[in-house]
């Protein structure tokens, strides 16, 4: 074990970011060593036996379209670590009638299958698609810098925008194509339309024809684990059950990245912030929330559309007028009457989340900042709607609301699983407006959460880019040390 006087480097919190931040320092040389407050790592990327023995349920996130687009994990080599199984469908998205559009990880199969919405389908998606690794370099990181692929860049904001405003319906004829389109737009937890989930909805659609939505052999706490596995390897050391109140509780260490929100920097400091950087920390929004609900299934689920049982990412919300509506209602601080519903089917891929024959299904849907209102019912009904019989399959559930979701891990603000709005202004803004937003005022002190650039999602980038600017800025370490599996020790 390494002693309080042999660390270089801290880490408070063990979620994708904070063991990213953690594995960049150790592989540059550093001793590191990482606080949890839970008694296990993993923050939003976890896996437990939540309803029944043997069933196998993801905490958090449970699908990844960025697990083989980020340039951290790419680095890290996370396909050669664990086995992420890219489905033929991306995503699938029910209608009313028995009908579905289904995003094929082929873009050519999704256009045809969209009918006379196929071609616009492809002029939409299919410049972002050939360009996905430029998307990616610029969606992974600050916002605030010159870009290298300004023609990349324009396709991407004119799409943006046009999706993003009243004009959002003038290409498409059909409803399938932009109901399939909206559920993406819809995981963001805003305003519909509007620029920012637009933004985000596109790149995870482009995501989708490109590298696919991979599920982890064994849920996302296998992700976890990999990188936790690698940060021990090179001699860093986790403590978990060990909640930091304040810095002042932490040993001597040269650098400290906190994987924490803004508004926790401010407690940890106590009072040490310069007054007028605690005050831009505490202007910094949260968003709305999510109530989840993990079932155990006797069955697979009898979606009416065919496709859908082999498609382990669903949105369930109707057209996009439908999802429009729900969204908005959460937006002014209502719960939907028919909510949108994010859905994850793994065990239709993976046979180690669920005793042989049975079934897990992972769904949330949106709901307001700070509810307490438990959604098992709303959710159980709008799957049932799409899949009648549903009900017949479940075998157990358990429901999380939004202050419970905060209760596990508090990134997540009033259940704010983004840990931080997501609108234009805090996209640029995350959470100051600077080209290096992850290093604080405080000698030796970074932020490497999700409220950071480049934002939400199981990419490990705030806490990569978190580590990179400490090396550089305490180690004048300016070279990103070597993240390969075959790399380092």
């Amino acid at each position: 074990m390494t002693t309080d006087q042999g660390l270089d480097a801290i880490v408070v919190g063990s979620g994708p970011n904070g063991l990213a931040a953690a594995v960049t320092l150790a592989r540059a040389g550093l001793r590191v060593r990482v606080y949890e407050r839970n008694p296990q790592i993993g923050g939003g990327a976890e896996t437990a036996e939540l309803t029944l023995p043997g069933f196998h349920h993801d905490v958090g996130s449970a699908v990844h379209p960025l697990a083989l687009a980020s340039e951290f994990f790419v680095k890290f080599g996370l396909k050669d670590r664990i086995e992420l199984r890219v489905p033929e469908i991306s995503y699938g998205h029910p209608l009313p009638g028995g009908r579905a559009g289904v995003a094929w990880h082929d873009i050519e199969r999704t256009a045809a299958g969209l009918g006379r919405d196929g071609a616009a389908w492809l002029q939409l998606l299919g410049p972002l698609v050939d360009n996905v690794k430029a998307i990616a370099e610029l969606t992974g990181d600050t916002l605030l810098r010159v870009p290298r692929h300004p023609l990349t860049l324009a396709r991407f904001g004119l799409r943006t925008l046009e999706q993003g405003g009243p004009a959002w319906n003038w290409r498409f004829t059909g409803e399938k194509a932009p109901a399939l389109l909206t559920g993406t737009f819809a995981h963001s937890i805003g305003r519909l339309p509007s620029p920012s989930t637009a933004g985000a909805g596109l790149v995870l659609a482009a995501h989708a024809h490109a590298g696919g939505w991979p599920i982890p052999t064994g849920g996302s706490g296998a992700i976890v684990q990999a990188l936790a596995d690698d940060l021990l390897a090179h001699g860093g050391e986790i403590i978990t059950n060990a909640e930091i109140t304040s810095l002042r509780e932490l040993p001597p260490a040269r650098v400290t990245l906190l994987d924490v929100t803004p508004r926790a920097l401010v407690d940890l400091a106590d009072g040490a912030l310069p007054a007028r950087y605690a005050a831009a920390m505490e202007r910094f929004r949260y968003g709305n929330a999510v109530a989840k609900v993990d079932f155990a299934l006797n069955e697979p689920v009898p979606w009416s559309a065919e496709d859908l049982r082999r498609a382990p990412t669903l949105h369930v919300g109707g057209t996009r007028a439908d999802q429009a509506r729900a969204e908005n209602a959460v937006a002014r601080g209502r719960h939907a009457d028919s909510p949108y519903v994010l859905a994850a089917q793994p065990s239709i891929l993976d046979s180690t989340r669920a005793p042989a024959g049975k079934h897990v299904l992972w769904a949330y849907t949106h709901v307001p900042a700070g509810s307490t209102r438990d959604q098992t019912e709303q959710i159980t009904r709008q799957i049932e709607r799409f899949a009648p019989g549903f009900r017949d399959t479940i075998l157990a559930s358990t429901g999380q609301t939004a202050t419970q979701m905060q209760n596990h891990n508090p990134n997540h603000v009033g259940g704010d699983i983004a840990a931080g709005a997501i609108s234009m202004a805090q996209l640029v803004r995350r959470p100051v407006l600077s080209s290096d937003p992850w290093h604080t005022p405080l000698t030796g002190v970074y932020l490497c959460s999700s409220s950071t650039a480049p934002g939400p999602g199981v990419h490990g980038m705030c806490g990569y880019r978190a580590a990179l600017s400490a090396l550089a800025h305490e180690y004048d370490i300016t070279t990103p040390p070597d993240l390969s599996p075959s790399g380092g020790k």
